[in-house]
């Protein structure tokens, strides 16, 4: 098939340069023409003809193979706008007016949790990420968006995918930096012989891991796995879901503890391990829902393990099936909403219905917060402001905190 030369006109909204109909164009940057072979709707292999001024070196050898970066080689200010960009965009298909704050850098010292893929490749053991769009793995050798404490997952995620050679599995890798050290736990092994566990033990100690577990399963427990959040310890559990960085936690705590300042009474749904439960504790009295019941588990033991509190109870529940109705939330002063990608459709509904004068809405997802806050104002909520946070750099992925009042 014959090559074509294509103008890119914008970057779309997963990370790809976008051409005259529709076509993408992976790793195009605005007013670059580059050649190509068409294959449905994307430029395969393309070839810079004239290179955009924006363009500059990537950071990692990986670049370009790897698919956890997809825009390391463009500038700084055109990235950041591109990326505030993409919110505004959101909000505009569904309707929704509202001022969006300039992008804030929430990267800090860099991601604090990372899954490396294993896979057995004849006779290697490749641990790395995947190639982008794709199931092939790319070994990694050093990733510069994970924070330093990071430093020793790499070598100690490879010598535990090593030592499950005979499970002949694919292998995925939970590896969080915490204050006590690596918390490392291995998905994929089925179960383990108990020679087996020993190796693994012995690597933990070998690679000074806090915590080895097996989908959850202990392993080896050398120091209890901490992190800070407000005046609490949280024990995480095993792959427990944190905020990519400890700066993008901070940042969004804040935001949302100055959003219900005041509030006696708040619910905190999908509160995970208590992010923000634990901070607007110190001043108010808070119920947290959240379906994970290890989250849940993990969050009141770390009430009892601190004094100041105001209060703060948890409850088990599956907010997509069994939503908090109206009838329920009226009795708080203001709500924090922190759903996964997916949204919160059904729990907007109910808010929609609710008395609750203020409103935190936290989301990694614009186009469904986009959603959900139409049907928030069409229930006679005001969307205050937007500001997004750029916790995931070089990634499409943006961060927003979002604030309703009545």
């Amino acid at each position: 098939m014959s090559e074509i030369e294509v103008d890119v006109l914008r970057v779309g909204a997963q990370g790809d340069g976008l051409a005259a109909g529709g076509l993408f164009v992976p790793y195009g940057l605005p007013g670059e023409r580059v050649a190509g072979r068409r294959e449905k709707d994307r430029l395969v292999a393309p070839r810079i003809l004239s290179a955009s001024p924006e363009r500059v070196a990537p950071l990692c050898p990986h670049f370009g193979i790897c698919g956890g970066c997809l825009l390391q080689h463009w500038e700084t200010q055109a990235y950041r706008a591109w990326k505030r960009s993409l919110v505004v965009e959101a909000l505009a298909r569904e309707g929704v007016e509202a001022q969006v704050a300039p992008l804030v850098d929430a990267h800090g010292e860099g991601r604090r949790r990372a899954i490396f893929h294993a896979r057995q490749i004849g006779p290697r053991t490749i641990v790395g990420f995947a190639e982008r769009k794709s199931h092939s793995m790319v070994p990694i050798t050093q990733c510069p968006v994970l924070a330093p404490a990071l430093d020793p997952a790499l070598p100690a995620a490879q010598a535990v995918a090593e030592a499950l050679i005979t499970q002949k599995k694919p292998l995925d890798l939970h590896v969080t930096a915490t204050e006590s050290g690596l918390d490392l736990d291995v998905r994929g092994s089925g179960p383990l012989p108990p020679l087996l566990l020993m190796d693994l033990a012995a690597l933990a100690d070998r690679f000074d891991l806090a915590r080895l577990t097996r989908h959850g399963e202990m392993v080896v427990q050398r120091r209890l796995p901490f992190l800070p959040m407000g005046a609490a310890r949280v024990e995480l559990p095993p792959a427990a879901f944190l905020q990519a960085t400890a700066a993008g936690e901070a940042l969004l705590a804040g935001a949302v503890g100055q959003a219900v300042a005041g509030a006696k009474s708040v619910a905190d749904l999908f509160c995970g391990v208590g992010t923000f439960a634990l901070r607007l504790a110190s001043h108010a009295r808070v119920r947290g829902y959240e379906s994970n019941e290890t989250a849940i588990t993990a969050l009141l033991k770390a009430v009892r393990g601190t004094q100041g509190l105001k209060g703060v109870e948890g409850e088990v529940r599956d907010l997509f099936r069994r939503p908090l109705m109206a009838e329920e939330l009226n009795r708080f002063e203001a709500v924090v909403i922190d759903p996964p990608r997916q949204g919160a459709e059904a729990q907007a509904r109910e808010l929609a219905r609710s008395k609750v004068a203020r409103l935190a809405y936290v989301s990694c997802s614009a186009q469904t917060f986009a959603r959900d806050a139409a049907a928030l104002i069409a229930g006679g909520y005001r969307l205050e402001g937007v500001t997004p946070y750029d916790q995931f750099r070089f990634s499409p992925h943006v961060e927003l905190v979002g604030l309703f009042h009545r």
